[in-house]
This record gives structure tokens, sequence and C-alpha cells, in this order.
């Protein structure tokens, strides 16, 4: 089956069934539900690859995820889910490429080979040569994270600074006076990983502002790092009532270290942070967080990304959102022993 029978039983021209089905050029309602009502009679699909050649896009985008080696967090893990989903309602095909360490080869055929209409970049460093490549390729992109460009940027992020700001705020108001930061690895702060600057920054100002004691720690995304992050801070700082994290990959360590240490939560010490919902909730008792709106994140990259490739000269924008943060049962006043 192919256009020309379509069109043939519809009574149309082979280009009317085209603009029907690519959307080109307007086509009279009536004439569109009589080449629709052809094509379900008849069950036709088109063919992707002369699809593609006859719009001049290959009708995929590319996701650059993390490497390999590092595993995925829950909200990457989401994040990555929404946007096949996003992209699956504009009937595009997501390819997928890791990026950094021995795959880069894999994001320079994603840049030199035109097999996507655009890129979305996760992991975004403040300043991330992949920008420039894609750039410099005149390849449509939008950024998981702020970046500056000379050209304009496009992206979409979580305001990680104002967030951590209120979560400490939070817990001052709580009265607690000593308070710790659990920030992302070592290797992705010394990388400029954004999110992780930004949070450090945010900690600071808002102890500051208090005058709190406040302290950083970098921990790796695994739980048994958030096991090995509670006792160092423990052990430092064994002041310190409540802590404020972006760290998901270690929380589950962390509330166990909690545990081993006979530490009640909200009694004797306070959690709160940055963290997706689902986490939030798994946490025992459930986390005071700002809930990271993955699904939203996705939806909004992937329309930025469409508006690219619709019209190359579109002016560049971003979305900073800042969700709300939910009060659950993991803060709570600061244990004034007698």
């Amino acid at each position: 089956m192919n256009i020309g029978e379509i069109a043939k039983r519809a009574g149309v021209s082979r280009s009317t069934v085209s603009y029907a089905l690519s959307g080109k050029r307007p086509v009279a309602a009536a004439t569109a539900r009589r080449i629709n009502d052809v094509i379900a009679e008849l069950g036709y699909r088109p063919n992707a690859s002369a699809r593609a050649l006859a719009e001049g896009r290959t009708r995929t985008i590319g996701l650059v995820i993390p490497p390999a080696s590092r595993r995925l967090t829950n909200v990457q893990l989401g994040f990555v889910a929404s946007v096949v989903e996003a992209a699956a309602a504009h009937d595009l095909d997501v390819l997928l490429s890791p990026s950094g360490g021995d795959h880069d080869r894999s994001f320079e055929r994603i840049v030199t080979g035109r097999r996507v209409d655009g890129v979305i970049l996760m992991e975004i460093l403040l300043a991330d040569p992949r920008v420039a490549r894609l750039a410099h390729n005149d390849l449509p992109w939008v950024t998981i994270g702020h970046i500056e460009h000379p050209g304009g940027s496009w992206w979409v992020d979580v305001d990680y600074a104002s967030l951590v700001r209120r979560c400490v705020h939070h817990l001052a108001d709580l009265g607690h006076q000593h308070v710790v930061l659990v920030n992302r690895s070592a290797e992705l702060v010394a990388a400029g990983y954004g999110p992780a600057l930004r949070a450090a920054t945010g900690f600071q100002e808002a102890a500051d502002q208090r005058g709190l004691a406040a302290h950083v720690v970098c921990c790796a995304d695994e739980p048994a790092a958030g096991m090995a992050c509670f006792q160092e801070i423990r052990e430092r700082w064994p002041e310190v009532t409540a802590a404020v994290t972006i760290n998901e990959a270690a929380l589950p360590g962390l509330q166990r270290a909690l545990h081993r240490a006979e530490l009640d939560v909200p009694r004797d010490f306070s959690v709160t942070g940055v963290i997706a919902d689902q986490l939030a909730e798994d946490f025992h008792p459930p986390l005071t967080a700002a809930d990271v709106p993955a699904e939203r994140m996705a939806r909004v990259a992937v329309d930025l990304l469409l508006e690219q490739v619709a019209d190359p000269r579109a002016t560049p924008r971003h979305v900073l959102l800042e969700p709300a943060i939910t009060l659950r049962s993991s803060t709570g006043a600061r244990l004034v022993r007698s």
C-alpha cells in the first residue's frame, strides 16, 4: 500500500495526501477526513525513512545521558522516561547517547552524522564544551541546567540555589544552629556541575544570613557513600543536628547510617533537600523536600527543542522551575538537651 493508492481511493492527488500526512500545507477539513478514513480502512503506515527524507528531518531527537559507567539516579531515569513519552506525543523517536570519557565518539556521531533533528543534554557543566560543539554544527539543542552561550541558550532547570536556601531557612526556623549540605560527588563539583555548585552557594548564603554554623561535604552517588558520608559528619561535626541534600542516590545510605547511630528522625536529627517526590515518600519518615519535577522538565525540554527545529531563527528561551517544598515528617524542632 502506498500514497498513490490512497490518493486514488480518496479521489485526490498524491501531493494532497502527502500534505495531509506531513502538515506542510493546509488541507481542507473534509478532504483530510476522507484521506484519514481511507488510511484507517487500509491500515496504512508511512515508511519512516521515506517520510523523513520528504520532510528533510529524521523525526528523531537525541538525548545525551551520563556515561554508561555511571548508574543513573531515579530522577535521571524518570527524566529519560519522560523525554521518551513527551517525544512520542509528537510522533518522534529518541536516540540515547552516553557522553563523557570513552563515550565521546557516540556524541560525535550524533553531532556530525545528522542522525537527529536536535539534542537534549543532561548533566550540564557551567562551561560545557558539548554546547559549543552543537552550536558550531548548527544543531538545535536544549540543556538540562543553566548555561551561558554567546549566541543565546535554550535550557530548563530547577532553581537549586533558591530551593536550598529555603531548606536552610526552614531548619533555622526550627531552631537548628549547626547544619550540613550533603552535596554530589567531589568529581562533579570539580568538573563544574551546575546544580552542585549552585546548591553550595545557596546553602552558604542562607546559613550566613541566619547566623548558622554550616558545613559542606561531597558524596558519591551511591548508598554506601551516603553511609560513609554521615559517619564523616558525625566524626568531624558532632554538633550538627540537620542536613540538606541534593544527592538522592546517597539517601538510602544516609537513612541506614541514622538508624545505626540510633538517631530518631526528626527528634534527634532533621533531613531535608531537593529530591524526587517518590524517594522523598520512601524515606522513613517521609522527607520534607522540594520535589524535583522530572516529568515537567522533560516536557518543557522537548517543547523548547521542537520550537527550534520548527524555526531555527527563534529567539532563545529558558525556563527556571522552583517547585514548592512539601512539608513531610523528616524535619522538626532542634532537641535541646538538658
